[in-house]
């Protein structure tokens, strides 16, 4: 029998998969390839796959030619292949009209729901709309009731786009078969809820966060996706500069202090901490988190996840952790006056604490904890840096293109010099967008003598940038041109995540 070493796309005739089952595909540990003359050619793990191949061959009138692969080979190419298969437009086409009556009716009480088979047609729509979500690498997931329909839009790179838009009268449906794969009460449709799905889509582990809240066209939800397979990021995989890293390394080296991440919402803030938390996790240090939700397990790190409802809010669990002797401390967010005070102290007696904040660029952090509350010279003493972040979209390698800027672009990069850009154009391999990816764009404030000085005596945070600049200190806009110049993204890019602060520069 003839061994392979891999199974290409291009080689599978998908007309012959039509009516193969994935378990069935799954559980012998084979898959069908294609025909050739008076054989039907097929990868095949183990003596089920043989047989089952066998079987298969026998209903198309052909005979059997298994080729011997590797299990891993052929489970890839199974859930590659299969997920291409199952595109939510090709579903929304099965599903008929007679259906969609059904589907209006199925789920009017929760006996019918549990008792539905995998093959009901609202089942099958949203499978395959998690499985075109996890295939588009989406981080959302938004169903949006209206009048006269249903948006669903993925959030790809930090944008949503319509994926699909099914009719009105499925909307129930849809949201029932959600709250019940989320252990939710579906007879609740005047309240806020809140559930989790851990699903296996595609052959990944992905921990679905569900947020469903009453309208006045009927309840909206929206999946936010995480990967649990996903390899947490390292420093040199984020995007930052050589003498970005090297400042932020000396500082995750000291012994006690804050260290604080800040920017908008989606702007990568827990991933940067994470990348941290990897640098410093050694069997000689004692590292624990309390985090909104875990988002991803480290080997080796205490993770605490709160719950509002139980009373184990940030603070608490900041309060708690202080007891089991740490030596490292990461808060997912700095949310009120207590958090912000026991991680100050944290840091005064001891402990490296690591944390985000939500605020526009780093001085502004400074001057937010202040309002908060915390005395000006406590924040001088616990600060070690500040960093703040956004996230940009990434040029497609395969397509961009070239081009001359203009002078009012040359007038937005400062300079006056001859410049050759690139811009974004769209191909197969970005599915038209231009773009694949993200990268970060950041700024880091160390907290210098001079610096210190300036928040121990009440400057706002204009006065301590100025500062800052005189030490070194390059603004997130200096950050985001040289990604222009490098070819990496591009000026609309860099405006559309950065322009508020920009006009302030």
């Amino acid at each position: 029998m003839e061994n392979i070493a891999t199974i290409k796309d291009e080689d599978i005739d998908f007309s012959i998969l039509n009516n193969v089952p994935l378990s069935y595909v799954k559980n012998n540990l084979f898959l069908p390839i294609r025909k050739e003359k008076d054989h039907l050619i097929g990868a095949v793990a183990g003596k089920s796959g043989i047989y089952a191949l066998r079987d298969l061959a026998r209903s198309f009138d052909l005979k059997p030619l298994p080729l011997q692969a590797d299990k891993e080979i052929i489970l890839d190419a199974i859930n590659r292949i299969y997920s291409q298969a199952s595109k939510v437009d090709e579903v929304m086409g099965d599903i008929k009209g007679e259906d969609l009556s059904m589907i209006a009716t199925e789920f009017e009480s929760p006996r019918d729901l549990l008792e539905l088979t995998e093959e009901a047609p609202i089942i099958r729509l949203l499978n395959a709309v998690l499985m075109e979500a996890v295939k588009e690498k989406a981080s959302d997931i938004h169903i949006e009731p209206y009048e006269n329909g249903i948006d669903v839009r993925f959030r790809v790179d930090g944008i949503l786009n319509k994926v699909l838009s099914p009719p009105k009268i499925i909307h129930d449906a849809l949201i029932s078969r959600i709250k019940i794969i989320a252990d939710l009460d579906i007879a609740e449709k005047r309240l806020p809820q809140d559930g989790r799905i851990k699903l296996l889509v595609g052959g990944k582990n992905v921990d679905i966060r569900v947020s469903i809240i009453p309208t006045a066209l009927g309840e909206r939800a929206v999946l936010r996706l995480l990967d649990r397979q996903s390899n947490v990021i390292t420093l040199e995989m984020l995007g930052m500069s050589e003498s970005t890293i090297l400042e932020l390394r000396t500082s995750l080296s000291r012994q006690n202090g804050i260290i604080l991440v800040t920017g908008p919402t989606g702007s990568g803030k827990t991933t940067t901490l994470y990348a941290s938390l990897l640098k410093l996790n050694t069997e000689d240090r004692n590292i624990i988190t309390v985090e909104d939700p875990v988002e991803y397990q480290l080997r080796g790190i205490g993770q605490m996840q709160v719950n509002p409802k139980i009373g184990l809010t940030f603070a608490a669990g900041l309060r708690s952790i202080l007891r089991q002797d740490p030596d490292i401390m990461m808060v997912g967010e700095i949310r009120d006056m207590e958090t912000a005070e026991i991680a100050v102290h944290a840091s005064l007696t001891g402990h490296l604490v690591l944390s985000t904040l939500h605020t526009n660029d780093a001085p502004s952090a400074i001057t937010r904890l202040i309002d908060m509350g915390i005395e000006p010279f406590l924040v001088a003493s616990s600060f070690v840096c500040v960093m703040a972040q956004r996230l940009v979209r990434k040029l497609c390698p395969d397509c961009k293109e070239s081009y001359i800027p203009s002078k009012q672009e040359l007038d937005f990069l400062n300079t006056r010099e001859s410049l050759t850009l690139y811009r974004s154009k769209g191909c197969d391999k970005c599915i038209g967008k231009g773009y694949i990816g993200r990268t970060g764009i950041y700024e880091l404030l160390q907290i210098t003598p001079g610096v210190r000085a300036m928040i121990t005596a009440g400057t706002d945070a204009q006065a301590i940038k100025a500062e800052a600049i005189k030490s070194g200190f390059k603004p997130l806009h200096a950050n985001a041109i040289e990604k222009v110049l490098q070819g990496i993204t591009t000026i609309e890019e860099v405006l559309r995540v950065t322009q508020q602060d920009l006009e302030t520069q």
